[in-house]
């Protein structure tokens, strides 16, 4: 389906500790980070002795109404939003997961992907656990009910040298908030400060809304507690090379926030991408325009470097559902001609290069040159700010199969034809890299096959839930 075209980052969390009214500064929080996630949204809160729960699938919107936050007491609470993969858009699936065990209550959301839920969900079936959900964020909360420690902290400890893979955590009980990364990095998540309390979400544009101050990021295998005490931080693992998820600043984040590392935003990275991208792949040309929206940036930098006038010469529409009802006479590039329209007066007559951020399946790259072709446009030239995606994502992003993934199968000039530019270039692994914060190392294994954190034995799209 054209909707499914682009990867799919699979969720945005944020967590507020020691604030009036958490549960309706989560909620906040969450429209920021809506980009992340649009089938569910949940919050838990506490009230300092108890844990409340709503979560329900919809957009944050039509997930929560003021009834709803006002039922949510508290001056601690977390937050999730998320897509779900084929098959398993349910409501149980919808985050935060809570918990009522013998250690107390617990409610956690988790951004990322487990590499060994089958393993570990096997061996608790077979001890006679009961799963609700399937998700492998249940996965983990089954590890610290059925730890044999003595306190919180030490289960919650024995439960991460268990698990695999890419994980940033959010966890809630009655008396704290607890907040953490797998020692690599790869998906991100920060603090900032608020009022006397603080704030921990996916990205900094989370902290805008509701007038958080940014701090800094968790780093890599932290676990930071925040208590009636402050906030305490512990590194109890192994220090291993961080890979932080090369595609958040490519495609995933939003423009406005900060670079967790350098605190350039994600606007300006991009651009530079752009800038760089016009060195490594120069063509003679009359207009550079971007696929919207996430690719404008890139655009920018491309027609600065390269000085050919930038335009708007594709315009999208912003007011499309998930779904819409396709009419029974064919239209051709009836999904492309929906989500965007060329502006003729632009492109008319013009050698165009059109930039997008990356391509994945090809389908929606090769209407958008048809429509533009149709529009007048006497050469295409087609730049990716990404390199060519050759492999699937195990670490919390919902990709298609390799065999869905264009660059898998063809080369550049096959896909080239089968798109049908005049000119393809792709955004080169060294030059990306040359782009991004340099004094942090990055997972690409979607680029370069390199999967730092392991992949699961059998990959069930169904679990892949992060």
């Amino acid at each position: 389906m054209f909707q499914n075209e682009k990867p799919r980052e699979e969720c945005g969390i944020v967590g507020i500790h020691n604030a009036p009214e958490a549960a309706k500064l989560a909620y906040l929080s969450l429209y920021a980070l809506q980009h992340r996630g649009q089938e569910s949204a949940g919050i838990a809160a506490s009230d300092g002795t108890r844990l409340l729960l709503h979560k329900d699938n919809g957009l944050v919107a039509e997930v929560f109404s003021e009834t709803v936050l006002d039922a949510l007491p508290g001056r601690g609470a977390i937050g999730h939003v998320r897509y779900s993969t084929t098959g398993s858009t349910r409501t149980a699936n919808a985050q935060p997961l809570m918990a009522n065990y013998h250690g107390g209550q617990v409610a956690v959301a988790h951004n990322g992907n487990l590499t060994n839920t089958d393993e570990l969900r096997t061996t608790f079936e077979k001890r006679g656990a009961i799963f609700q959900t399937s998700t492998d964020t249940e996965v983990f909360l089954h590890l610290i009910a059925h730890s044999s420690a003595v306190s919180f902290s030490e289960a919650l400890l024995l439960s991460l040298m268990r698990v695999k893979g890419a994980y940033s955590l959010v966890l809630l009980r009655p008396d704290c908030m607890i907040a953490l990364r797998d020692p690599r990095g790869i998906r991100p998540l920060v603090i900032g400060k608020l009022g006397d309390g603080y704030a921990v979400a996916s990205e900094t544009c989370a902290f805008d809304i509701i007038g958080a101050e940014y701090l800094r990021e968790v780093r890599p295998g932290e676990i930071v507690t925040f208590d009636d005490t402050g906030m305490k931080s512990e590194t109890p693992f192994a220090q291993t090379d961080p890979a932080f998820c090369v595609f958040e600043n490519i495609y995933y984040s939003r423009p406005d926030s900060l670079s967790g590392v350098d605190r350039r935003t994600i606007y300006e990275i991009r651009v530079d991408l752009g800038r760089e991208l016009a060195r490594e792949h120069p063509v003679p040309a009359d207009v550079v325009v971007g696929v919207p929206d996430s690719a404008l940036p890139a655009a920018i930098g491309y027609a600065r470097e390269s000085r050919i006038p930038y335009e708007m010469g594709l315009i999208r529409n912003h007011y499309i559902g998930r779904t819409f009802i396709e009419p029974r006479q064919s239209i051709r590039d009836f999904g492309a001609r929906v989500k965007y329209n060329p502006v003729r007066g632009v492109l008319a007559g013009k050698r165009v290069v059109v930039v997008d951020d990356s391509i994945v399946r090809g389908t929606t790259i090769g209407k958008i040159v048809a429509m533009i072709r149709r529009a007048g446009a006497t050469e295409i030239h087609v730049r990716s700010s990404a390199p060519p995606w050759i492999y699937p994502c195990y670490y919390g992003v919902d990709t298609p199969s390799p065999e869905e993934l264009i660059a898998s199968r063809l080369s550049v000039e096959e896909i080239r034809r089968q798109i049908k530019a005049d000119t393809l270039g792709y955004m080169s692994i060294k030059g990306l890299v040359k782009v991004m914060p340099g004094h942090l190392a990055y997972c690409k294994a979607c680029f370069d096959g390199a999967y730092v954190a392991g992949k699961p034995q059998k990959f069930t799209k169904e679990i892949h839930e992060g």
